[in-house]
């Protein structure tokens, strides 16, 4: 029996938030609930246990039935120290000892499939399995401000979690070690290998990504690194069968991106209904329009599944010469546009546990002349997905931005002219990962779509 340990009994004060950092939001969920995610999904694991403080409980009890966990059977109160909310699983565990222990923190919310496989498989020739990565940096070892000892780096590793144990042999271990009146603690490897010392502990490949959320700074970092998981997108299939079914609003969808996004789901079977200025004199920078919009289209099928907002202007000037019309209409159809077809989707979504998709722009990092007010704009889209996903998790409604590279649309021909088509995305490419992201489980995140 494959049993994980999340251990979320820390207060994270060094990462200064109010909440302990399991509880910190990226990517539309808490950092808890990724980490536990990996592991309802491993088909190795057959159980999941949380270990958290008492002040917490109600939290993992919510999420608990919010995510609809199915392996997670015992939530176990942890203490002030690591090595009590370890104890507190050994403990709970007594029974089992043939069972495989396997801790992981819950701070590391992106650890992948081949890092619980690799650990699960690893202990049917181990009593203990540990998970590093080598140093790039030279360790130093240091007492009083100076060096004693410079280990050769070749042979040190970083440690990281999951640790798989034999419940046996973490038990025997932590009974030997509380009995030591110096004992001292450390990550439960480091009690194996101190109280266990002719046991041996097998070192699984970990992965650099699976870092865990310690200082601010890591929080930038983690947005980034689940932004470039997103690329998994491309393993879903899509099929007449898990789109049939489908009702989908495209705004925007006359010409370019949204015309593809269009014809895509129209060809997979989708029940597409497209509005514009140009086709049919929809304007999303007026709320009554998008409001009128989707009325007409849920009086006739009852229900929207999918909405996409690709509407979008780009003008490209100087801020110095562009009149005050053009700031205007600007601000008007890429950001207010944009809160106008999230309000009056909300409705709609709300029922249907819908998914909507915003799209931003490369520029969206980082400001560039000629682009003052759409890169501003596209920067506000990445923040307002964010912010709204978090706000609408709780409806069962999914919120997500679309990152394309440059794509060969008539709208980037108007400002740019004649380029290279081998170095534009068509915009089909970019229908079918917008097609993908509506299918999956992402929310709060920016899916970039590269050459």
């Amino acid at each position: 029996m494959n049993i994980a340990v999340i251990l979320a009994g820390g207060v994270g004060s060094r990462l200064e938030k109010s909440l302990p950092k399991q509880f910190f939001k990226v990517a539309g969920k808490m950092v808890i609930e990724h980490a536990v995610d990996a592991f309802e999904r491993n088909e190795l694991i057959d159980e999941i246990a949380i270990v958290i403080s008492n002040h917490y409980l109600f939290m993992v009890e919510d999420m608990i039935i919010r995510n609809g966990w199915q392996k997670v059977k015992r939530i176990l109160i942890g203490g002030e120290e690591r090595y009590h909310s370890s104890l507190a699983a050994v403990n709970a565990y007594q029974d089992f000892e043939q069972a495989n222990l396997i801790f992981h923190d819950a701070a590391r919310p992106l650890v992948s499939q081949r890092i619980i496989n690799d650990v699960v498989k690893s202990m049917d020739n181990y009593n203990a399995v540990d998970v590093a990565i080598s140093s790039a940096d030279t360790i130093i070892e240091v007492e009083n401000d100076i060096i004693t000892t410079i280990p050769d780096r070749i042979k040190m590793r970083r440690g990281q979690t999951p640790q798989g144990f034999k419940q046996e042999v973490i038990a025997k271990a932590y009974d030997l070690a509380l009995k030591d009146e110096n004992f001292k603690a450390t990550d439960d490897c480091g009690i194996v290998s101190k109280y266990l010392p002719h046991e041996k502990i097998f070192v699984v490949n970990g992965e650099e990504v699976n870092m865990k959320l310690t200082y601010p700074e890591d929080t930038y970092l983690l947005d980034k690194l689940f932004q470039l998981r997103s690329v998994e997108i491309q393993n879903i299939h899509l099929s007449q069968e898990c789109l049939a079914d489908k009702v989908m609003v495209v705004f925007g969808g006359a010409y370019g991106i949204g015309k593809s996004v269009v014809d895509l789901g129209l060809s997979n079977g989708v029940r597409v209904y497209s509005f514009s200025r140009s086709e049919n004199n929809v304007d999303v920078s007026n709320i009554e329009d998008v409001k009128n919009a989707l009325d007409k289209v849920f009086q006739i099928e009852k229900k929207i599944d999918f909405i996409v907002n690709t509407a979008g202007v780009l003008h490209k000037e100087p801020l110095a010469t562009m009149d005050s019309q053009t700031i205007l209409d600007s601000i008007n159809i890429n950001y207010f546009g944009m809160v106008n077809v999230a309000l009056a989707s909300l409705p709609y979504l709300k029922e249907s546990k819908g998914h909507i998709l915003f799209f931003t722009s490369s520029s969206y990092t980082r400001g560039r002349a000629f682009y003052s007010i759409y890169s501003s704009t596209k920067a506000a889209t990445v923040n307002f997905v964010q912010a709204i996903s978090q706000e609408w998790e709780t409806l069962g409604i999914k919120v997500n931005c679309i990152n394309p590279e440059r794509t060969q649309t008539p709208m980037r021909m108007k400002n740019f002219g004649s380029e290279p088509e081998d170095t534009l995305l068509k915009p089909d490419v970019v229908a079918l990962r917008c097609i993908q992201a509506l299918l999956s489980n992402y929310t709060g995140q920016v899916i970039d779509v590269r050459l």
